[in-house]
């Protein structure tokens, strides 16, 4: 017999906006109805594939959200799987476990949540499939959960459904720590696992053990193709798998190198060749770019007196093209100028540039800094003092990297007034 389903996880359906509205011409409504859009497009999948069975490995919901507009959605796509007979194998994960939709509302009865008390089995005889899970009780679990999950059946194929961190990978708690050689042990066919939202094939066969990354990317830290895992099964053993693409907006990191930049003007036009690539490459997708600008460069000072000249021209580029927004650039450049040769003349200039260094190389000297700034930090307003680009005054490294940036106005000043 052969078959097919599909492995899904970390949907976080309406995943709420964390300020995005500050940003002029931020696609508010785009990113506000991805996560909804990309798991139609999952449901979709299942429907036009003609699946057997769905498995949502953790994190539908996207913690104490209330809105019962988001439960409902969910459960009329289920009910459009109901309809064409499709199974729908569910785990609550660390956000769904603070969901008060996921425990009030009635699911259809295709819907098959596995309990967050202990390891349970679902055994379909037709299919002659296994299915092992248990979900979440708590938002922070750090109990390895798969070391009480059962053996593997025999003469069934085998799943294993797991919302954890694995070994863990960064940028991500360490919720329900396992091992690839305990998820081995139990004689599986296939673990499907959930949580990290970065694609990844942890172990290729027997068992096959795999990440399939969230559905749809929420942020500029969430970049790149994102979708589910289609799994072919064929005489009761794992035949192949593929990777189908779900996203309806694409975040990405575009880096360009303005080493060889002589001008500006070089900079937006290399971006504009890059921006171009990643349009093609996001096939009919909203894009949303944020660009890093690198390497030792002549026009390094020029690029941090003039940054909004830069924005305000790569986002009239994106206007253009259509179904881009530049999120923001980061210039990460660094200068040609001879800095110990400017600090041996002696000049006030180079008296100035060598206070900086010394403020910037002292961290007791910067701590005092900080001291001195406690009051402007406490009047500044929430949205003034936070995210990547705040004033944070009780952060040392803000300190040193506003210095850098007056030791860079500086010597922009020098290069223009020499011509260099």
């Amino acid at each position: 017999m052969s078959f097919t389903f599909i492995h899904a996880a970390d949907i976080h359906l309406d995943s709420p906006l964390k300020g995005l509205e500050k940003y002029e011409g931020a696609p508010v409504e785009e990113i506000r109805n991805a996560t909804r859009e990309a798991f139609h497009n999952l449901v979709n999948l299942a429907i036009e594939r003609n699946v057997s069975f769905l498995v949502i490995a953790g994190d539908l919901y996207d913690g104490d959200w209330k809105d019962y507009n988001t439960g409902l959605f969910f459960v009329n796509q289920m009910t459009r799987l109901q309809k064409e007979g499709i199974k729908v194998y569910l785990i609550r994960g660390n956000h769904d476990a603070q969901s008060l939709i996921t425990k009030e509302l009635k699911l259809p009865d295709n819907v098959i949540e596995f309990s967050v008390n202990h390891p349970t089995t679902e055994v379909d005889e037709e299919l002659m499939v296994a299915v092992h899970g248990q979900g979440f009780a708590s938002r922070s679990v750090t109990d390895n959960l798969a070391k009480e999950y059962p053996q593997k059946l025999d003469g069934y194929l085998n799943i294993g459904i797991l919302h954890t961190s694995a070994t863990g990978r960064e940028g991500h708690e360490n919720y329900a720590p396992c091992t690839v050689e305990e998820l081995g042990a139990k004689g599986y066919d296939y673990w499907a696992l959930g949580h990290i939202h970065l694609r990844e094939v942890v172990f290729n066969q027997n068992p096959v053990i795999l990440f399939p990354g969230n559905i749809q990317g929420r942020h500029i830290r969430e970049t790149g193709d994102k979708g589910c895992t289609i799994v072919h099964v064929k005489d009761g053993h794992i035949d192949s798998y593929e990777h189908q693409s779900l996203d309806v907006l694409r975040w990405e990191i575009c880096d360009i190198d303005a080493s060889l930049s002589e001008t500006i003007e070089d900079v937006i036009e290399d971006a504009r060749i890059r921006l171009e690539q990643l349009q093609q490459k996001a096939d009919g997708r909203f894009l949303a770019v944020r660009f890093h600008i690198t390497g030792s460069s002549k026009v390094h000072q020029q690029l941090i007196v003039d940054k909004e000249h830069v924005l305000n021209n790569l986002r009239s580029m994106s206007f253009e093209m259509g179904d881009v927004w530049i999120e923001k650039v980061k210039i990460k450049t660094t200068r040609l100028l001879d800095m110990d040769n400017l600090q041996e003349q002696h000049t006030p200039v180079a008296t100035i540039l060598e206070f900086l260094k010394n403020v910037m190389d002292d961290d007791d000297l910067v701590q005092s800094l900080l001291e001195e700034f406690n009051d402007i930090h406490n009047a500044l307003p929430y949205e003034l003092k936070n995210g990547e680009d705040g004033f944070n005054f009780t952060d040392p490294s803000m300190i040193k990297t506003r210095l850098k940036e007056v030791e860079d106005i500086i010597l922009h000043h020098i290069q223009t007034k020499a011509g260099v």
